[in-house]
């Protein structure tokens, strides 16, 4: 609820609050605000429970699109093209994914999986090395 208010407005409404109440009643006010946010918190809740006690699993249909467009608030555009167009898969090429050591998959810079890591055995005599199609 107060989640755009930063320390500089606190401290505005601090010493606007000082100047007009006063040193003296400023905690006295302070304190009421608090029990009275505390008591609508509490109203607040009680009645969201007893809604939830009356209406039963009808609740939960009736919540649903409310939390979709609270999820809409947080509106991420990379998210949402990831969620929309790869199912949430947050690396729908497999860039990221894991070999058997517990790494990543070497990748070379056109993108496409690096062959395997492991050092290849040496050249018998006169065996010729093989052919890269990848060096022309």
């Amino acid at each position: 609820m107060f989640e755009s208010v930063g320390w500089g407005e606190i401290l505005v409404l601090i010493v606007a609050g000082l100047f007009i109440l006063g040193p003296e009643r400023l905690p006295e006010a302070a304190a009421w605000l608090g029990k009275s946010m505390r008591k609508v918190r509490d109203f607040a809740s009680g009645a969201r429970q007893q809604l939830k006690d009356e209406m039963g699993p009808e609740f939960e249909e009736y919540r649903k699109p409310l939390e979709d467009l609270r999820q809409l608030r947080n509106f991420d555009p990379k998210r949402a093209v990831t969620q929309h167009l790869f199912d949430g898969d947050p690396d729908p090429l497999g860039l990221n994914t894991t070999n058997g050591n517990g790494g990543p998959d070497p990748v070379k810079p056109n993108g496409h999986p690096a062959a395997s890591t492991t050092t290849p055995e040496p050249l018998k005599p006169g065996e010729k090395p093989p052919v890269d199609p990848d060096a022309t």
